[in-house]
């Protein structure tokens, strides 16, 4: 295999809805939110990832901008494919005279379904692939916080994305039970959007209502040590004249009340799935939170209460399940839960 290692390019991708995370040689190379921005008249990709996310909610009529991935699957095969296509350039493996054949390992929702996955695989395919090798999100995610996935022990991850929320128990190398839903940190977003409408009469964009989620957001109304209050800027309703305002996390907790519930209650559904030994484990082990959503204050302390377990958030949540990915990548032939057509 040494002489053909020179021609095959191996790299594991978080293929996420809010951001995508490429591993090359044990390291996070790419690192860019899930978007590109097309020109309208010539149907060309005029900026991808940090480029596109700066034009987004500013373009006028000629430019639009496009996230390919909605509730953590691909909406738009064609963007999704020059997104993919983008980010494998962005890599730059030295100077090459010829491009090598890629092995990619893709992370996939759980709760996925055959035709979504079969875009996944050709959208890499079509970015050049060779060989594509599937991993789910939580199992990618156990990997990624370090957990010994083949040992006859239940540990149950939850995995807060951008577009699907996925809660798993797993043991010996498989999913024993699993719940996947698409409550996750856009619809926090769209909370908060939503909420300064109705309560502020202001209007923000979804840029805007990110930044206050990633300033002030919070899973709950009392915080031991809270954030400061954040300045909003908006166009007022009433008036239409852009004006500032100050919200509290407090605030910010009860507009995310309702989405942390759903969230909550599949967590619920998912331990009343679980076959009591596994239970036995769970009650032992805590459960382990991933995702960019797990960062959210407060989220685990509130978990904790509702399911009176203890609940660990991983040391860099936002990168395990790309770390995960990686170590997947590296052990190919050991991993037997790692899906390939």
């Amino acid at each position: 295999m040494g002489m053909f290692d020179f021609f095959t390019q191996e790299i594991a991708i978080d293929l996420g809805t809010a951001n995508t995370l490429i591993i090359y040689n044990d390291k996070v190379v790419v690192d860019e939110p899930s978007i590109v921005a097309v020109d309208r008249s010539t149907n060309k990709i005029i900026g991808i990832g940090r480029k596109a996310q700066q034009m987004h909610g500013k373009t006028h009529e000629n430019i639009k901008t496009i996230r390919p991935l909605k509730d953590g699957v691909i909406a738009d095969f064609h963007a999704a494919e020059h997104m993919i296509r983008g980010m494998i350039k962005m890599i730059k493996p030295g100077r090459r005279v010829f491009n090598p054949s890629l092995r990619m390992v893709i992370c996939i929702p759980s709760g996925i379904t055959e035709v979504e996955k079969r875009a996944v695989r050709d959208s890499a395919e079509h970015a050049g692939a060779k060989e594509v090798y599937l991993i789910h999100e939580p199992m990618a995610a156990a990997i990624g916080i370090g957990i010994d996935v083949e040992e006859p022990m239940g540990n149950m991850i939850i995995d807060i994305g951008g577009g699907t929320s996925e809660i798993a128990v797993i043991a010996l190398g498989g999913i024993v039970c699993d719940k996947s839903i698409r409550v996750a940190g856009d619809d926090f977003t769209n909370d908060i959007e939503e909420y300064m409408r109705r309560q502020h009469n202001i209007l923000i964009g979804e840029r805007t209502a990110e930044q206050i989620k990633i300033e002030v957001g919070a899973a709950l109304p009392e915080l031991d040590d809270p954030p400061e209050d954040f300045a909003v800027r908006g166009r007022d309703l009433m008036t239409g004249i852009p004006k500032e305002i100050h919200v509290t996390y407090a605030e910010i907790a009860h507009a995310l009340d309702k989405s942390i519930s759903k969230i909550e209650e599949a967590i619920l559904t998912a331990l009343e799935m679980t076959p009591p030994e596994l239970s036995a484990d769970i009650y032992k082990t805590g459960i382990y939170l991933a995702g960019g959503g797990s960062m959210l204050r407060g989220l685990d302390k509130r978990i904790s209460l509702k399911t009176k377990l203890p609940v660990h958030i991983a040391d860099d949540p936002l990168r395990a399940v790309a770390r995960g990915t990686g170590i997947a990548l590296k052990n190919i032939d050991r991993f037997q839960f790692l899906i390939r057509d």
